[in-house]
């Protein structure tokens, strides 16, 4: 069971769960053009089990049954993503109006349920087409990522409660580009420099588009990871302050405060665009809200070597079943710094925030109550900043259902509600049931 109920929250705050569209939809369905991830994904060693997101649960087609599950949980938001290559498959030029049909329905399918539709346009499944100009390290991606934000939004921006254009800007940048661990699986320091930046100036020029569109409570989604010296010597601190820069402090600055960070330009600054710094107006451009994803602490310790000089080393906290060690303090410090440092004042949302466990289905039921406990200590965290005065307006768990977990395949499962592959059986875990009861009206 949960510690709080809705009732303990402000009367305006808002609880729903996101998903993504390349995780869920079942991307081999429907128009769709091909994308890097499936490139990634067809690439041996790339993905843990092999898999990829061809079927995923197959919401393209039952939808409205997941929905449901939304309605039923008593949650008041879905925030759900987009799909560039299945609204135009060669991520420009002619439109796949199945796609634009399908997002359609699904925005009618919330209001009609009562849930406010959350859109993100992007959640990193670039088209192939794009990704063979450069993709995000070619500035064209800003244009051409405006021109899907126009169809799509001519579409559904009338309808839509808030709407983000890029999803967690560091995964796409430098995960995607420096460690090479997603799509599209570089490593190459000047390709991550481009792509970062490049992934910003796509951001303001998005959030353009819809301001002329009419548009409002457009925001901005940024993951944040605490990281903590591995021991006390001057080199781990250091690196961990390295590693907050590119990590935490590069994009919020980028968009808040139209700068980056001195220490993190230090190793990209010779790698950036020429005259990058002209991009910063369109980029810092007003926002109604910042969303903040927030799932795990690092331990940072220095490593030789070229920039950035750093390794992560394990800790000793509880871990998900990815590893990733459970400190729910972490999301209370960074509602505390993007408030104070950055947003001063502007409203805040927990747009993701869950963990992966090695769920079992026995006897027609999920019993998840380490989920229950990594939601219910992180929810006090939130309930904490708020009491502090920090204008946090919901929170928003990951992910409402079982699904495509990018590299790591379909292992991981991140969802509350279990998917069972082969069927495509759903089925509600405890955490649901939980979460459920707690949010009753």
């Amino acid at each position: 069971m949960f510690s709080h109920t809705r009732q303990d929250f402000p009367s305006d705050f808002l609880f729903g769960a996101a998903t993504s569209s390349y995780q869920i939809e079942g991307h081999a369905q429907g128009g769709a053009g091909r994308t890097h991830w499936d490139d990634f994904a067809q690439t041996p060693g790339n993905i843990a089990d092999g898999t990829d997101g061809a079927v995923a649960c197959d919401h393209l087609n039952r939808w409205p049954e997941d929905l449901d599950l939304m309605r039923d949980a008593n949650f008041d938001v879905y925030r759900f993503s987009t799909s560039w290559a299945r609204v135009m498959p060669e991520g420009r030029g002619p439109v796949n109006e199945a796609g634009l049909d399908f997002y359609d329905k699904l925005v009618d399918g919330m209001l009609e349920r009562g849930l406010k539709p959350a859109a993100t346009l992007y959640h990193w499944e670039l088209p192939s087409a794009l990704n063979d100009l450069g993709g995000w390290r070619n500035r064209d991606v800003a244009g051409w990522f405006a021109d899907f934000t126009q169809v799509v939004m001519e579409r559904i921006g009338d309808r839509v409660w808030s709407a983000a254009p890029i999803n967690e800007p560091w995964c796409v940048g430098f995960m995607s580009h420096f460690l090479g661990h997603h799509a599209p699986g570089l490593r190459d320091i000047r390709a991550t420099a481009r792509a970062m930046h490049h992934v910003l100036l796509a951001h303001g020029r998005s959030t353009e588009v819809m301001r002329g569109l009419g548009m409002s409570n457009l925001g901005a989604v940024c993951n944040f990871e605490y990281a903590v010296p591995a021991d006390g010597s001057p080199e781990a601190a250091a690196a961990t302050r390295t590693y907050d820069g590119y990590y935490n402090r590069f994009f919020i600055s980028g968009l808040m405060n139209k700068s980056y960070p001195a220490d993190v330009m230090e190793g990209l600054g010779a790698h950036m665009p020429d005259n990058y710094q002209d991009d910063f107006d369109l980029i810092g451009q007003p926002l109604d809200w910042v969303g903040l994803n927030y799932y795990t602490r690092k331990r940072i310790a220095a490593a030789p070597g070229p920039w950035p000089h750093l390794e992560e080393v394990p800790g000793s906290l509880p871990k998900t079943q990815l590893g990733w060690e459970i400190y729910p303090e972490g999301l209370h410090a960074f509602l505390k710094r993007v408030h104070d440092g950055y947003t001063r004042g502007l409203p805040l949302y927990v747009t993701e925030n869950g963990m992966a466990w090695n769920d079992k289905l026995v006897n027609g039921a999920v019993k998840d109550d380490k989920r229950i406990d990594y939601l219910d200590t992180h929810l006090t965290q939130v309930k904490r900043a708020i009491d502090e005065g920090i204008p946090v307006k919901g929170y928003f768990t990951w992910s409402l259902l079982d699904n495509y977990e990018w590299s790591e395949g379909y292992v991981p499962r991140f969802g509350i509600v279990h998917v069972d592959y082969a069927s495509q059986t759903r089925t509600p875990k405890a955490s649901y049931l939980a979460l459920q009861k707690a949010l009753a009206q």
